[in-house]
């Protein structure tokens, strides 16, 4: 557990030194690194990682931020841990700011795994309407629907506990922090600069995902130059908590194929 002030915010993170190209993780809307565990357990132990919470998130400090705010908290902690031309996994919205990060910063990103996200989520409407549920009824009243939207109906009944362990990581994300990222995510379009993403990217969608449908991420593959997409039968928003070992073993691929 590390903690380092880059941006004007202090951010918490995880780096784990190895050999070779390292692998960066950044989560979804709601949720902390902890999401990925799973996934990067399964990868092979000597292979260099770094895991962020993004400001507002988990115990990384609460400030104003849109995705390029992001996207630089990202490219700080990776100079600061001398990790370029990584292989960059983002689910949801750490779809769109690793998405940022390589048009912003292209010697840090070598590969992308763009999971259940798209060149733009939502739209205004759908996050206004966010914001004002978020004032109305608070993260606590929103869960359960959140929850509908994350995991699949096969995941929920069969594994309620881990459910309900997730809905206490979505409730106490600061609503301020929350309120931030939704802001960034209602601002974010990036349908006019995919042609520029010149690295191997894997997009990878979740059969059964409510909140980020195959055909908004097929789309993003179809708008990458070369993109490849794959998409994972019965699974919902969160492919990594869903079914770690298949997104491990489509992250190990790429990564084997980065030159």
């Amino acid at each position: 557990m590390s903690f380092a002030r880059v941006n004007g915010a202090v951010l918490h993170y995880l780096h784990r030194e190895g050999t070779g190209r390292g692998v960066v993780f950044l989560n979804s809307l709601g949720t902390d690194h902890r999401i990925w565990e799973s996934t990067a357990g399964r990868l092979p132990k000597d292979i260099p990682l770094l895991f962020l919470d993004k400001r507002g998130h988990g115990l990384s400090e609460t400030s104003p931020a849109t995705m390029e705010t992001f996207s630089e908290d990202v490219a700080a902690l990776m100079d600061r841990s001398a990790m370029a031309d990584a292989l960059v996994c983002g689910v949801s919205i750490g779809g769109l700011i690793a998405q940022t990060l390589a048009l912003r910063r292209p010697d840090l990103v070598g590969g992308l795994v763009l999971s259940n996200t798209g060149l733009r989520i939502g739209d205004r409407e759908s996050w206004t309407a966010r914001l004002d549920a978020l004032e109305t009824s608070g993260l606590e009243g929103m869960a359960d629907g959140v929850m509908s939207r994350w995991f699949s109906d096969g995941f929920r009944t069969s594994n309620p506990d881990e459910v309900e362990g997730y809905r206490a990581m979505l409730t106490r994300t600061p609503k301020d922090g929350y309120t931030a990222a939704c802001e960034a995510l209602r601002d974010a379009d990036l349908s006019g600069r995919a042609a520029e993403i010149a690295v191997p990217t894997l997009c990878i969608a979740g059969g059964a995902d409510i909140a980020t449908p195959p055909d908004l991420v097929r789309a993003l593959a179809d708008a990458i130059p070369g993109a490849t997409y794959e998409e994972l039968d019965g699974v919902g928003h969160l492919p990594s908590i869903e079914s770690p070992e298949r997104v491990a073993d489509l992250v190990q691929r790429i990564y084997g194929r980065l030159a």
